[in-house]
């Protein structure tokens, strides 16, 4: 079986992509797979044309990899792959819609408003201004003074169309989903404002606490939450799911259904505190798309 590793593509994620798309090849390279690497581009249907693969292993963060676009074209193509379908990547992707999803669900996440503009401010400070559809806390800004508004949707702007998320100063979890299972709860306690690009990929930015100071019914309610939300947006392999503690109340802002898989990924750490490997890790989750066709 030949599996075609997918990074690279040309989102603001295109680094992170390219570190994850290369630890996996190697990880199925260690577990005896023959493995094609292939970076991304618009050419893509050609190469995939040329270089004939039995199941796409995609590792491309932000577009086209988390918007259903990749998955779309593959399922038009006929070619299996890991992960979520086009319509919970579509759906994911899009903050604005993931938030409308989940409170229909009940699902407790922060107030938001959308549509915005540059010149009204949506709620009193504190708050943050985000792209809709961007990974990897791209572009994101905490208004804490009116005056900062404009700066901030601008900012945010660059890459897509906005929203505004009220701020809620709490503690950072993210949960992992691998197959039907939470995986270990992982506290992200960043040394700048919070847990933005440079805190999630440069090394030391980050304190890592596994498990989470979590006490046990709020560890099962979190895991609990990270599993409704994998399955209400209809999530397939393994996705992140990532909250803000507040008290007794745990706010989901996002699900990303390619969470990173790099060195300073959540993922891994989270796995390995299980007792699963890096190699191993990136192996389940082929074998359950593998079963999920039925391939073998």
């Amino acid at each position: 079986m030949i599996v075609g590793v997918l990074f690279g593509g040309w989102s603001s994620e295109r680094e992170i992509s390219i570190r994850s798309g290369g630890k996996v090849a190697s990880a199925l390279k260690n577990r005896g797979y023959d493995v094609i690497e292939i970076d991304v581009g618009r050419d893509i249907v050609e190469v995939l044309l040329k270089n004939p693969i039995d199941i796409a292993y995609i590792m491309l963060h932000g577009k086209p990899g988390e918007d259903g676009t990749i998955q779309g074209l593959l399922e038009t193509m006929g070619i299996p792959y890991t992960g979520s379908g086009v319509l919970a990547s579509a759906l994911a992707i899009n903050k604005v819609f993931t938030k409308k999803v989940l409170q229909s669900s009940g699902i407790l996440t922060p107030l938001f408003m959308y549509p915005i503009s540059p010149d009204v401010e949506p709620f009193d400070p504190p708050y943050l201004i985000k792209p809709i559809s961007e990974g990897s806390s791209v572009g994101i800004t905490i208004v804490r003074d009116r005056k900062d508004h404009s700066q901030a949707f601008h900012n945010a702007n660059k890459y897509g169309d906005v929203f505004a998320e009220k701020y809620i100063e709490g503690s950072e979890i993210t949960v992992g989903i691998l197959g039907d299972i939470a995986l270990p709860i992982l506290e992200l306690v960043p040394q700048n404002e919070f847990y933005d690009y440079e805190a999630k990929y440069t090394s030391g930015m980050t304190e890592f606490i596994i498990p989470a100071r979590l006490d046990p019914e709020m560890t099962e309610k979190a895991m609990g939450i990270a599993l409704e939300v994998h399955r209400v947006i209809g999530c397939e392999d393994f996705s992140r799911v990532d909250f803000i503690v507040k008290g007794q109340n745990i706010y989901v802002f996002e699900i990303n259904t390619i969470p990173g898989m790099t060195d300073l990924s959540d993922i891994p750490a989270e796995a390995k505190e299980m007792g699963i490997e890096y190699d191993e890790l990136v192996e389940r989750i082929l074998k359950f798309a593998i079963a999920r066709y039925k391939i073998i």
